[in-house]
Order: structure tokens, then C-alpha cells, then sequence
């Protein structure tokens, strides 16, 4: 906590604390543009990459010899591969970048932590729960993506794409973390 107030004491330089509602609402705009921005292209980028996971899947599966799950496999390496250069070249274009395979590697790190969790909440459905009907697995699917979709946002940006130092206008003052 001193640590917070030490940085956005630092930030104001005058000793004072600050206060999510001192933000200048100039301020306020410009995060809120920002994170709209964010938002907007982590979900076009989300849906190309979805797209793209059924189309090669579709396409090995029915053109190929390949395997349904060797299938999902390359599926998912294609498109978790496309959300990742969309995602680092676009949604998050303006946030600090380490070098491109260390920014990969936790992104993989993370969609597989996630993918983890749908396959359990699936998991939990059909076999504890004992639901085999389709509508019951398809509205679980549904719930651990929306989970995962907001697990994945929020850690890209805290950890896979974090904000730059000194990224802040000039008169903004730095906010500490939540």
C-alpha cells in the first residue's frame, strides 16, 4: 500500500495521494479509447482465429487422412499461432513487447490454461453431472469460453502484453494497480 501511494505521490509530485475520481476526465477519455480499442480488436482478432480453428479442422477432417484429434491439434496450433500475431500486432500493438518468442511462449501458456479449464467444465458436465444431451454440453462449452475469453483479456494485458513504463499522458497520474 505505501508502495502505491509512494508511485502516485511520485506521479503527482507534490506528496498528495491519488484518487481514481482526481483523473482528469481528458484523462478518463483517453483510458476508456484505449481499452474500447482493445476490446474491439481482441474480439475481431478472437473471431478470425475461431473461424480459422473450424475451418482447418474441418478441412483435415474431411480432406484428409488425419484424425480427429491430431486435427484439433494442428487446428488450434493455426489459430492459437493467428490470435497470437493479431493480438501482438494489433489489439495490443501499443503495450511493451519482450522478444517475440518469449511474448509466444506465454501466450501459450495462458490460451493452454485456459483451454484446461473449458475441458473441465465440460468434463464436470458430462461426466459427474452425468449430462449427455447436446444443448447441456453446448451451453457448458459456451460458459468456459466466455470464461476463458475473459481470463485470456485480462492476463494478455497484465502479463503477455503489459502496459509500457511511461505509457501514461502527461498529466495522468499513474493509478495503482487493483
Amino acid at each position: 500500500m505505501d508502495d502505491e501511494l509512494t508511485a502516485s505521490s511520485a506521479a503527482h509530485g507534490d506528496g498528495t495521494s491519488v484518487q481514481s475520481g482526481d483523473v482528469p476526465t481528458a484523462a478518463r477519455w483517453s483510458l476508456l479509447r484505449v481499452l474500447v480499442k482493445e476490446l474491439s480488436a481482441f474480439g475481431v482478432v478472437g473471431a478470425v482465429s475461431f473461424v480459422i480453428d473450424l475451418a482447418v479442422f474441418q478441412f483435415l477432417i474431411t480432406q484428409t487422412a488425419v484424425d480427429a484429434v491430431p486435427a484439433k491439434l494442428v487446428a488450434a496450433t493455426v489459430s492459437t499461432t493467428t490470435a497470437f500475431l493479431g493480438h501482438r500486432f494489433w489489439s495490443f500493438s501499443h503495450r511493451s513487447h519482450s522478444r517475440l518468442h518469449r511474448d509466444y511462449v506465454r501466450f501459450v501458456v495462458v490460451n493452454g490454461g485456459t483451454l484446461l479449464l473449458s475441458l473441465s467444465v465440460v468434463a464436470l458436465v458430462r461426466y459427474p453431472l452425468g449430462q449427455e444431451g447436446v444443448l447441456a454440453l453446448q451451453a457448458a462449452n459456451v460458459a468456459s469460453i466466455a470464461i476463458g475469453t475473459a481470463i485470456r483479456f485480462l492476463v494478455y494485458r497484465a502479463w503477455v502484453f503489459p502496459a509500457r513504463v511511461g505509457d501514461h499522458p502527461a498529466d495522468a497520474p499513474v493509478l495503482p494497480a487493483a
